[in-house]
C-alpha cells in the first residue's frame, strides 16, 4: 500500500471521529436547549397540583424533561468518546501492519531494543561486581561509563526488594521476541500473493451462495465477499467475528492475520 494511501486513510479515521463528536455536541446543545425552552413554561416552584386538570399534562412535561436531560448528557459523553478517539489516533505512535514503513520501523525499535538490553546487561553486571563496595562506589563505576549521576542512583538504590538496577529482563526479552515475530509476518506478508477462494454457504433461510474469501495483501485486508446483502443474523456474525463493511472494497473485511483467517473459517462453518 502506497503511503499515500495509508496517510489518507488514517487522516479519514481522525476526521471521521471528528464528525461524530460534532455531530453529538450538535444533539446535546438541542436536547438541552429543548429541556430549557419546556422548563421556562413550568413557573420556578410550581409543585404538582394532584387531581386538578392539568396533573397529567405537568408530570408529563416532568418526564420529558428528564429525558431531555438523559440525552443530552449521554450525547455528551458521546462526544467525548469520540473526541478522545480521535486525539489517540492523531497522537499514536504505534507501528500499524497497515503502514507500507512498518517493517523499516520495527527493525529500527528492534535495533534500538537489542542495544539497550546490551546495555541493561552490562549495568547489572557492574552492579554485581561492585556490590561488596557500596552504593557511592557502585553509583561511581556506573557514571565512569558516562552514565547521568541522577540515573545512576536510581539504579543503585535497592527497591522494596532489595533489587538494584534492572530487575525485569526477561520481560523486555520478550519484548524483543515479538517484534522479531512481528518483522517476521510482515515479511511473510510482503512476499505472499494475493489470493482468492470461492466457497458455497447457505445463509439462516435456506439460500445458496457463491462467496469469495479473498486475502487482498496490497490492502492487508482479509475480505469476504457476498452475492448479495447478507441477512441479519449472518451481519452479526460477521461483525462479532471482527470484519466491518467497507462500500470501497464491496467486501466485509478486517485486517489480515492468522486470527482473522480463523475468523473467517468460523463464520463460513456457522453459516454452512
Amino acid at each position: 500500500m502506497p503511503r499515500e494511501d495509508y496517510e489518507e486513510r488514517r487522516q479519514a479515521r481522525i476526521e471521521r471521529y471528528e464528525r461524530r463528536a460534532e455531530k453529538a455536541r450538535e444533539e446535546a446543545a438541542r436536547a438541552w436547549e429543548t429541556e430549557r425552552r419546556i422548563g421556562d413554561l413550568i413557573p420556578l416552584g410550581q409543585p404538582i397540583l394532584v387531581g386538578h386538570h392539568s396533573e397529567r399534562h405537568h408530570r408529563a412535561t416532568i418526564k420529558r424533561l428528564h429525558a431531555l436531560a438523559d440525552k443530552a448528557c449521554a450525547e455528551q459523553r458521546k462526544a467525548e468518546h469520540y473526541e478522545d478517539r480521535a486525539q489517540a489516533a492523531r497522537e499514536n505512535r504505534a507501528v500499524s501492519s497497515d503502514d507500507p514503513e512498518a517493517l523499516d520501523k520495527l527493525t529500527a525499535r528492534l535495533e534500538a531494543a537489542r542495544r539497550e538490553h546490551e546495555e541493561m546487561k552490562e549495568v547489572n553486571a557492574i552492579l554485581r561486581r561492585t556490590k561488596a563496595e557500596g552504593l557511592e562506589a557502585q553509583a561511581a563505576a556506573l557514571t565512569a561509563r558516562g552514565m547521568d549521576l541522577m540515573l545512576a542512583w536510581r539504579l543503585v538504590k535497592p527497591d522494596f526488594m532489595g533489587r538494584q538496577g534492572f530487575p525485569f529482563l526477561a520481560n523486555h526479552s520478550a519484548k524483543i521476541r515479538r517484534l522479531e515475530e512481528r518483522i517476521t509476518e510482515l515479511q511473510a506478508a510482503a512476499e505472499a500473493e494475493p489470493t482468492e477462494t470461492e466457497v458455497t454457504a447457505t445463509d439462516p433461510d435456506g439460500a445458496e451462495g457463491r462467496i469469495i474469501l479473498r486475502e487482498n495483501v496490497d490492502a492487508n485486508r482479509l475480505q469476504l465477499l457476498f452475492p448479495g446483502k447478507p441477512d441479519e443474523e449472518t451481519r452479526k456474525r460477521l461483525k462479532r467475528h471482527g470484519f466491518r463493511w467497507a462500500p470501497s472494497e464491496g467486501a466485509w473485511q478486517r485486517q489480515l492475520t492468522n486470527a482473522a483467517r480463523y475468523a473467517a473459517r468460523e463464520v463460513l462453518e456457522g453459516l454452512n
